[in-house]
């Protein structure tokens, strides 16, 4: 299966529609907390990693807080509103430099994780599609 990385234009904020719920019926909450896990295990590894916290105990916060965010956004509990607000992901993200090669790296970085989870092919591009549209959101740097 291939896991095509859309080109991103400056300024581009398209429509995001959300995965299908049935990852989290199929994963549960602990696989997709592996699975972001695992993610940001490469991350860390990738030439965008002074993005992301070199302290162990502030990586696994981080992995927390994405993990609540991703099995809420497919349809489970709450748990990112809950420990941190409503998302505002753009916002949050303003401190970093984002450019549109980085959001191809941190892609990149899910193709991996998310082919070892075993998901169905129509299931799993739901959860590609909408992490390829949501991380044009996130560039704010050229």
């Amino acid at each position: 299966m291939e896991l095509t990385i859309s080109k991103y234009s400056w300024g581009e904020k398209p429509n995001v529609q959300l995965p299908s719920t049935q990852i989290l019926t199929l994963l549960g909450e602990e696989g997709i907390r592996n699975l972001v896990s695992n993610h940001y295990d490469l991350l860390i590894q990738s030439e965008i990693k002074e993005l992301f916290p070199k302290n162990p105990i502030a990586l696994e916060k981080a992995k927390e807080h994405a993990a609540d965010f991703f099995i809420q956004i497919c349809g489970g509990p709450m748990y990112f509103n809950k420990h941190r607000g409503k998302p505002m992901l753009n916002r949050r993200h303003l401190p970093f430099s984002i450019t549109a090669k980085g959001r191809e790296v941190w892609l990149d970085c899910y193709r991996e994780p998310l082919l070892k989870t075993g998901l169905p092919e129509p299931v799993l591009l739901t959860f590609w599609l909408y992490l390829d549209i949501f991380s044009k959101w996130m560039v704010n740097s050229c």
